[in-house]
């Protein structure tokens, strides 16, 4: 990776992904994960105060990103939960078949280059009772918006180190096996081409 994309990018990401609107959605989503989480695309650990311990008993930590990992440590340092980092990217995840509780991503779908490939291998990694949640941002109902976000996307994707403002979120999920159990979404504040969030939860498809 890039000089920026080492030691500035995850400064810019940490300060959009941190923004009061992302953080509440956070707050409604990450306490109904449960015994062995694996989280895709950890970044700077915004999601671990929001983890119930008594309910989480380790956190699988896949981020490839070492000025991310970097950024994580005094939040992993401070945690109550075991927090165990993989330094791999989302479409390579090391983990056994069957093995996971919960998978959370949050605000990660939108910048993943395969993101069909990687939902696979949540799915794969997944026990069969066990919950995929996600809290991302997509593509918006509106058409005059979706125009925006079509005109935004390249550039926008340039400036956010692979970030797309257009992805189809819950198509996505389902294209990889799941179906979808809960799906809530609304435009958080902030400019509307950004800012249509998706969060819910999904199982993988029997």
């Amino acid at each position: 990776m890039s000089w920026y994309g080492e030691h500035i990018l995850p400064h810019v990401i940490n300060l959009a992904c941190s923004a009061q609107p992302n953080q509440k959605q956070r707050g409604r989503l990450v306490p109904l994960a449960k015994g062995e989480v694996l989280e895709i695309g950890f970044g700077s650990g915004l999601n671990v105060p929001f983890y119930d311990p008594d309910k989480v008993s380790r956190i699988w930590a896949l981020e490839p990103s070492v000025g991310m990992r970097r950024k994580a440590q005094p939040v992993v340092d401070s945690s109550s939960v075991d927090v165990e980092f993989i330094d791999l990217p989302a479409e390579d995840i090391p983990l056994d078949l069957n093995s996971m509780d919960t998978v959370l991503v949050t605000y990660t779908l939108c910048t993943i280059p395969d993101a069909v490939a990687a939902l696979e291998g949540m799915r794969r990694v997944l026990k069969p009772e066990g919950s995929l949640l996600f809290c991302e941002h997509g593509l918006a109902p509106d058409e005059d918006v979706r125009r925006w976000q079509n005109r935004l996307n390249p550039a926008w994707r340039k400036l956010g180190g692979g970030c797309n403002i257009n992805r189809d979120i819950p198509e996505l999920i389902r294209s990889a096996g799941f179906d979808i159990t809960s799906d809530e979404r609304v435009y958080i504040p902030g400019p509307r081409p950004l800012c249509y969030n998706f969060r819910g939860s999904a199982v993988a498809a029997r």
